[in-house]
């Protein structure tokens, strides 16, 4: 009877950190991943490898060089997948490699504010911001701007331009908020 007892315990915690697991992986799937970008610096690092610990930059082209791997694409990767990408390329070359992939400096995901506001500029962004955060970034609007003309310049991958139109009185309003997009590297906020 005992063991019994014993057993139904061992059961019903397995299921219930079973359980525990699941939601911290659903919780993490739900999470936004930072994925590299040109003029990022990342340092890799193969353990018990002097000659593979090297700074290396994401180049304007997306691509980066580590040595025995070669040039590849780096750009839209997060650094997990960037690890295993080298993992496979250098177990040619070295047994069970251990890659270190981390970001010193998130130098890629810059955004741009420009017109009527107070501090226009380049502003490099570590998180996800979206169109109101970067106006507040650029220290808010000047009183000549013109607030519901306000337009977001975006490149596709093929470099096609596109316009994403935002009107701040409707957000201030409380209105049309899904016009406040998470802005991505290389958009152009322009306040008239």
């Amino acid at each position: 009877m005992r063991f019994f007892s014993v057993w139904c315990l061992l059961i019903l915690f397995a299921l219930v950190f079973q359980n525990a697991q699941a939601e911290d992986s659903k919780e993490l799937s739900n999470t936004k991943v930072y994925t590299v970008a040109p003029g990022d610096v990342l340092e890799i690092t193969v353990w018990k490898e002097e000659g593979l610990q090297k700074e290396v930059l994401v180049r304007p082209d997306g691509g980066l060089s580590f040595p025995l791997v070669g040039d590849f694409k780096a750009q839209g990767l997060s650094l997990q997948q960037i690890q295993k990408h080298l993992v496979e390329r250098l177990v040619k070359y070295i047994p069970d490699p251990v890659v270190t992939v981390a970001a010193l400096k998130l130098l890629g995901n810059k955004i741009y504010v420009v017109g009527k506001v107070i501090k226009p500029g380049e502003y490099v962004t570590n998180s996800y911001v979206d169109i109101v955060q970067a106006l507040a970034m650029a220290g808010g609007m000047t009183p000549f701007a013109a607030t519901n003309d306000i337009k977001v310049l975006r490149r596709d991958a093929s470099g096609s331009q596109m316009v994403l139109p935002f009107k701040y009185t409707d957000i201030e309003d409380g209105k049309q908020l899904k016009q406040n997009v998470i802005l991505q590297s290389g958009d152009v906020i322009v306040v008239p």
